[in-house]
Parts: structure tokens; C-alpha cells; sequence
């Protein structure tokens, strides 16, 4: 019955293989459940309250998209929109965090209407396929980077923006995470070449183990004023009524408090960057999973824009900022997971995590970063069929696949990569081959640009 309902075999995978793919995907994305409480108390809500809205969100969203588009594609509060709910939102702009929740809200009932009338749908389809190309190799590119940072080997620079980290500097500390993250990646690809199923999953279990051992033996010494706790996993009790504190609290509002022009910008900024970035990580994981067709469309894609949109109107309910598919997703697709049955397995670990969040959010950067920096680089392989020749094409590709990491944004990669795919063919006399919301969607980035 899964089997027939979620297509597995139809897509050449198995049940077992889909299972890992879920449990690969929640590991590599449960430190949002750490994360985004971190933020978002900052604007002032309770940590308790948006952890379990954290989880609940995310169940929600993946469930939704297990069942709506079949993909095996994870949701979550996205990182870089809570920061902006946070330090923007909440802020320099001074919103209440109930008024920012609202704003959230309001996002995803137009994402829905949008969903529903395909104008998403359409605007997906209306990007290159070449583009899409460095679309999916930016992300790749992007998570690299985050591994890299998570697992302590690069670090900010006042000088060049970021250096490799010092492995002898504080050896016991950040100097063997960041060893370990190496070793990590080293057992990644090494039980990937011998072609085990799992081996990312795998790797980030072995990694932990020896990180474990280098605890006992007393060279990887805790230090957790400089933020380098114990490897130990933990358990604790956790109190799932705290999320009253803010379930619903998107309805208590004072508009005489705010102006109606700034909470206009708010909800633009949020669909603006939510759009294009849960776009962008479509395209890059259906790419990697094989699921795009022969025109670089995403079958079903509606039903997985709808499943976002309904996953921020409810995160916003429960009490979190903007839901969004999670590019960590790549990680479980990278372990073979094709269909929405890995969702499902992810989704049920994000549920069970109401009861073992502390368990599971103590896995160690180290050991979930060398699963990143891995994806990263199956992630980047679309860009060997680019036409290289065809500068029309493959010149906003690479700009895409650069601006990515380096802004740290994957809706400004795309940005970049449809403004200069307009200008390059027009200027070129091809003009031919831009449709017109093409030159729509570019005129709107370089507003964007030029006023927000």
C-alpha cells in the first residue's frame, strides 16, 4: 500500500532506502530546532514556545508535502527570514513580535492564493533551464559553506571575510570539531564510493561515535563559556504547554502602533525572499533527485508550493517565523530518497522530537557538517552539461552559482542570475528567446534593489 500510494518502486527506490533518506534529512536540519528558538528570542518570545512551534511547523509542512506532491522534500522555520523577523522586523522597525506574526500570516494566505492561481508555478517555469543548472550548483555551492562554517573550519576575517580556522589554537576545542568535520567528510566519501546505501546518514552516526570517544579520552575537552558543550547526547524533560505563549498570538494586534506603509514592507520582504528562496531550493533538490522533466519543470509543483504556503500560515499560528522547504533536503536525496514517503519518515522524527527535542538537537555541528559540505559537492555536478560555449546562457549561470554563497542568499543568487540573463540576450540582439515575465521578474529585482 505505501508502496502503490507514494510510487516508490515506480521512481526505483525502496522503502528502506526512503527511510534513510528521512532520517538523513531531519538529522541534517534538526539544529533548526536549536536555532531558531535562539533568534527568535531575541524579539522577545519564549524559547520553549518556539521550539515546539519549530517542530509542529515542520511537521505540518513536511506531512503536507509528502501528501500533496509526493517529494521527498523537508519544511522548516527558515533560517535568514527569522533573523530578519527578529533583528529588522522586531527591531530597527520596532514591530511587536505578535504584529511580525501576523505579517507571517498574511504571507502565506497570499502564497496560497498565488499557489492556487499558478502564478508561482508559472514563474518557476518561466527560468532557463541553463539557469536552473547554476541555480542547483549555487545551492550547492551555498550549503557547502554553511558546512563549512558550521564545522568550524572556516571563520570570519577582518581582512579577507573569512580564513581557514587555526587547528592549533585552542586544540581541545575548535581545533578537534573542526578535525572532526574533516574526518567526517573523509568517512562520508569514503562509504559513498563504496556505495553504501546510507552513507550519509551513516556519517554523521560514525562521526558522532568518535567525537563520543575523543570526549572520553580527554582530548576533545568541553568548554561551554566559548560555546563548545559536551558531545554526550541529553535527555530532559520538556513541557509541551509552553506553546500557548504564543499559539494564536499572530491575532493580537495594535495597528495604531505601526504605520500602514512600514507593515507593508514587512509582508513584501517576507513573500519577496520566501518566494525565491524556497523557488531556488526546488530547483536545486528536484534537479539532484532527477525529478525535474525534460523541460526542467517540476512536476506537481503546485502541490509543493501549496504545502509551503500552507506550512507558514500555520508556523505563524503556532508561533514561528516563515516556513520554508529546507535545502537540507538535498542530504536525504543524496542517500536516494525520490518520493514523499522520506517526508513522511522526516515529518514523524520532527513529531517525535516534541518528546526527545533535547536528544536530538545535541548532535554536534561537526557531525551534520560534513554532511553539507558532501551534498555540496553532488549538488555542483549539473554545471558539467552547461553549454559553456553559449555565453547567453552560461555567463548568468555562473553568476548565479557565485552570488549564492558569497551573499549568503539564495533568492539573491537567483536575483542576479534573471536580471543578468535579461540584460546579457538584450543587449546580445537575442531578445527573442526573454519571455515577458522575464522581463517582468528582472525589472522587479532591480526595483527591489534600488528602493527596499
Amino acid at each position: 500500500m505505501i508502496d502503490s500510494f507514494f510510487k516508490i518502486s515506480e521512481r526505483k527506490s525502496d522503502i528502506r532506502t526512503e527511510v534513510t533518506a528521512g532520517v538523513t534529512t531531519f538529522l541534517t536540519m534538526a539544529y533548526i530546532l536549536a536555532v531558531n528558538p535562539a533568534i527568535l528570542s531575541d524579539a522577545g518570545m519564549n524559547p520553549h514556545a518556539v521550539m515546539i512551534a519549530t517542530a509542529l511547523a515542520a511537521v505540518i509542512g513536511t506531512f503536507c508535502m509528502a501528501l500533496m506532491a509526493n517529494y521527498p522534500f523537508a519544511l522548516a522555520p527558515a533560517l535568514g527570514l527569522n533573523a530578519f523577523f527578529a533583528y529588522t522586523v522586531c527591531g530597527s522597525m520596532g514591530f511587536s513580535w505578535q504584529m511580525a506574526l501576523f505579517a507571517v500570516f498574511i504571507e502565506g494566505i497570499i502564497f496560497i492564493i498565488l499557489s492556487v492561481t499558478n502564478v508561482r508555478e508559472a514563474i518557476f517555469n518561466a527560468i532557463p533551464v541553463e539557469l536552473k543548472k547554476g541555480v542547483t550548483a549555487g545551492i550547492g555551492l551555498f550549503v557547502a559553506f554553511i558546512g563549512l562554517q558550521k564545522g568550524g573550519i572556516v571563520k570570519g576575517n577582518p581582512s579577507t571575510l573569512v580564513t581557514i580556522a587555526s587547528f592549533r589554537d585552542n586544540f581541545h576545542t575548535s581545533g578537534i570539531f573542526a578535525l572532526l568535520t574533516f574526518i567526517g567528510l573523509f568517512i562520508i566519501c569514503a562509504l559513498y564510493i563504496r556505495r553504501v546505501k546510507g552513507s550519509v546518514f551513516f556519517g554523521i552516526i560514525i562521526t558522532w561515535i568518535i567525537g563520543m570517544f575523543m570526549q572520553v579520552a580527554g582530548i576533545y575537552k568541553p568548554d561551554p563559556q566559548a560555546g563548545y558543550g559536551s558531545i554526550y547526547p541529553t535527555w530532559e524533560g520538556f513541557d509541551i504547554g509552553a506553546v500557548s505563549d504564543t499559539f494564536g498570538q499572530c491575532f493580537s494586534l495594535d495597528f495604531a502602533s505601526i504605520s500602514l506603509a512600514d507593515f507593508l514592507i514587512v509582508i513584501f520582504s517576507f513573500l519577496f525572499v520566501d518566494m525565491f528562496d524556497t523557488i531556488g531550493t526546488l530547483i536545486g533538490v528536484a534537479g539532484k533527485a532527477g525529478l525535474l522533466d525534460e523541460n526542467g519543470r517540476l512536476p506537481k509543483i503546485r502541490g509543493a508550493l501549496l504545502a509551503d504556503a500552507i506550512a507558514t500560515c500555520s508556523g505563524a499560528v503556532l508561533g514561528t517565523s516563515t516556513t520554508s522547504t529546507f535545502v537540507e533536503s538535498a542530504a536525504g536525496v543524496a542517500d536516494g530518497g525520490k518520493t514523499g514517503f522520506a517526508s513522511v519518515i522526516t515529518g514523524s522524527l520532527f513529531l517525535l522530537s516534541l518528546l526527545l527535542a533535547p536528544l536530538f538537537v545535541s548532535i554536534p555541528y561537526f557531525a551534520t557538517a560534513p554532511a553539507m559540505i558532501f551534498v555540496g559537492f553532488l549538488m555542483i555536478q549539473p554545471i558539467l552539461s552547461l553549454d559553456y560555449t553559449n555565453y547567453g546562457e552560461s555567463v548568468p549561470a555562473y553568476l548565479c552559482m557565485l552570488i549564492m554563497p558569497l551573499t549568503y542568499s539564495v533568492s539573491d543568487g537567483i536575483a542576479i542570475g534573471i536580471v543578468s540573463y535579461v540584460l546579457v540576450n538584450l543587449i546580445a540582439g537575442k531578445s527573442k528567446k526573454l519571455t515577458p515575465l522575464l522581463y517582468v521578474l528582472a525589472v522587479l529585482f532591480m526595483l527591489k534593489y534600488a528602493l527596499l
